[in-house]
């Protein structure tokens, strides 16, 4: 069975949700999402992933084109499901670019550290998410963003909101993790055991 979701055009997150919609209403078969922007390329084949489904990816005249497989074509490998070490099931919730309230100054200087520190204590978290300007420190903060990619090392996964990146206009300066929408943010913060918001 093969079904084709036609996502051109339509505002994040729906490309991911239609695409999910499919999935669940077959048992075996082939969902092809055409979408038209990389940003919804990367969110519906993270989808794949973490449905932990084989897919592949191919671009067809300016637009992506993602299959996903399901059932008997249903394939784990090393290439498609991402392999990391035991992690905390715990999502921390970044909403601003400062730690605590008051002086922006010593906010800055806290945030950095509190990044820090996250890379000296085990077990790592879950994932990391990124909204409102939070997003600056993803894009905009050397120190945090070079302790970000430490902690991707290890296995968190870095989620940055793309409607915040847009904007602050700061979405082409991103420097480490991927583009997310607010439909896998909910989902993270639902499957964790635990949220922390900074």
């Amino acid at each position: 069975m093969e079904v084709k979701i036609d996502a051109r055009g339509l505002a994040c997150p729906k490309p991911v949700i239609e695409t999910k919609k499919a999935l669940e209403g077959i048992n075996e078969g082939n969902i092809i999402t055409i979408v038209d922007n990389n940003a919804a390329k990367e969110n519906v084949s993270r989808l794949a992933k973490s449905l932990k489904l084989h897919y592949c990816v191919s671009e067809v005249d300016g637009n992506f084109e993602i299959s996903i497989f399901k059932g008997a074509y249903a394939q784990s490998s090393e290439e498609t499901v991402q392999k990391r070490p035991d992690l905390a099931n715990l999502v921390i919730f970044v909403g601003k670019d400062t730690l605590g309230e008051g002086s922006r100054e010593l906010g800055e200087i806290l945030i950095k550290s509190y990044f820090y520190s996250l890379t000296e204590s085990e077990p790592y978290p879950k994932a990391i998410i990124f909204v409102n300007s939070g997003v600056k420190l993803t894009t905009l903060q050397p120190q945090v963003i070079d302790h970000l990619k430490k902690l991707t090392e290890f296995g968190t996964e870095v989620h940055s909101c793309g409607t915040c990146l847009d904007y602050y206009g700061v979405k082409e300066m991103l420097q480490v993790g991927v583009v997310s929408n607010m439909y896998t943010i909910v989902e993270l913060m639902n499957e964790a055991n635990n949220t922390i918001t900074l």
